[in-house]
């Protein structure tokens, strides 16, 4: 089982996103995604985010908002990935050239335009909505076979 955290970082109507295109044998490469990556031993969720951002990104973020978890069975080698799914806004820094992809500010309403993972396009949509959500995607061979989520009422509602 893989621990891992996504950041959509945002500004001013837009959204930070990495086309993944640097690395040798990624099973992301060719597609857009947010930030993060894998936690590490005896790191939280938040402190992963906010390592994993400025390590891709160069950007420091400060309080990253939790938006959900979503679960990849079988993902990737037979294991299974849990994501925590985060938004953070108005980062600070300058945006450095990332190890892992082309990193570029997308409008807000180009980003179901760019080529993400199919599931992706669900869950932006649930960000977009405020929604907090636990969600399962099942991918075979990179295809999306099926999925369901439940929507969580948060504390302050």
């Amino acid at each position: 089982m893989k621990l891992a955290t996504l950041c959509y970082l945002k500004r001013q109507g837009q959204t930070l996103m990495l086309l993944r295109n640097k690395k040798a044998n990624d099973i992301h490469e060719g597609k857009w995604n947010g930030l993060g990556g894998k936690l590490e031993r005896g790191e939280s969720p938040e402190e992963c985010v906010r390592r994993e951002v400025l390590e891709e990104s160069g950007l420091k973020i400060e309080k990253p908002i939790l938006c959900g978890l979503l679960t990849f069975p079988n993902f990737k080698d037979d294991e299974d990935w849990y994501v925590y799914v985060f938004t953070a806004e108005n980062p600070e820094g300058e945006l450095v050239n990332s190890a892992e992809g082309h990193l570029e500010w997308i409008d807000d309403d180009r980003l179901l335009e760019l080529n993400l993972w199919e599931g992706d396009h669900s869950f932006l949509e649930w960000i977009a909505q405020g929604k907090f959500f636990s969600a399962k995607f099942e991918y075979v061979n990179k295809v999306l076979q099926s999925h369901e989520v439940e929507f969580h009422e948060t504390l302050g509602r």
